[in-house]
């Protein structure tokens, strides 16, 4: 049996033959001359063949070569996906264990403490009968009642923040960062850049969280007088940034906290890097503080 690559040939070669026989204008030649003329009409239309082949052999490789690397992208986009929602569930476990740890911690480094002092301050009164002693510590009992109450409900909205469930990420934002500023009176402002991303949860639960806790640091460390959150859509990550003109402090001098205890910049950094995310913290003192999240751009499935 004649090989594939000889049987090609052979199929071209007598391809040829009518052709060459067209343009001789008979078949066979006639005389020397005519069959001259017909060999060499053969030889020049099989070598024409040939290369009109090749190049064609070769654009049918490329395009082979370009639908394998088409194929070839379309599957590692389709694993990609795969480790992301892979990635994303972890995340979700992980996020569960965490908000367990951070609240419990809450509990104890806040309303615990409030419990006591509330009880402390009743003992008190039960050991006096001065009416005017009486009242001081009832109102000390109820201011730190009220400041339990507002604790507990802090925390509950940190753990699940039902905002997003209503609204997308940067009308949520917007909400936090004008209910921050109202509740602080420190003039704050969002802006948003690039064409808004409906995200995925975890993601936008993420940077709203983040962003929550950088604004409660500044209420509590940073005497600012003026906030600026940025949010940021592109192609690959979302960013949000959150900056301030307050005191600023040395991230180098901060010590890290032990146990399961507050939910700081360890804590948002541990939010960020369990979806592949980043954040940074560039501060002096004097000179304001800005935060910046980095988080890969996973679209709602």
């Amino acid at each position: 049996m004649i090989p594939g690559r000889r049987r090609k040939r052979l199929a071209l070669f007598v391809t040829t033959i009518p052709i060459a026989s067209a343009q001789t204008g008979r078949f066979p030649p006639e005389g020397r001359t005519g069959w001259l003329a017909f060999a060499g009409l053969l030889v020049a239309n099989n070598a024409l063949l040939t290369v009109v082949k090749h190049f064609a052999d070769r654009q049918e490789a490329r395009s082979r070569a370009r639908a394998d690397t088409i194929e070839q992208l379309q599957q590692a986009h389709e694993e990609n996906a795969a480790l992301q929602a892979q990635l994303l569930v972890q995340a979700r476990e992980a996020g569960i264990a965490d908000e367990r740890r951070r609240l419990a911690a809450e509990i104890h480094d806040t309303i615990a403490q409030g419990l006591t002092g509330i009880i402390a301050q009743l003992q008190v009164v039960a050991n006096t009968t001065d009416p005017a002693t009486v009242t001081e510590h009832v109102g000390r009992a109820t201011e730190l009642a009220r400041h339990s109450l507002g604790e507990a409900r802090r925390s509950v909205q940190n753990l699940a923040p039902a905002g997003l469930s209503y609204d997308g990420l940067p009308e949520a934002l917007r909400k936090a960062v004008d209910q921050w500023a109202e509740r602080t009176g420190v003039p704050a402002e969002l802006t948003v850049t690039g064409a808004a991303q409906h995200l995925h949860g975890e993601v936008s639960a993420t940077i709203l969280r983040i962003t929550q806790e950088a604004l409660a640091n500044v209420a509590k460390h940073a005497a600012a007088l003026r906030v600026g959150v940025t949010l940021s859509f592109m192609d690959n990550e979302v960013t949000v940034d959150i900056r301030d003109d307050g005191n600023g402090f040395d991230p180098l001098a901060l010590t890290p906290r032990t146990g399961t205890g507050g939910f700081g910049l360890d804590g948002m950094r541990a939010r960020a890097e369990r979806i592949a995310g980043s954040l940074t913290v560039e501060s002096e003192p004097g000179f304001g503080t800005a935060v910046s999240a980095r988080l890969p751009l996973v679209l709602h499935g």
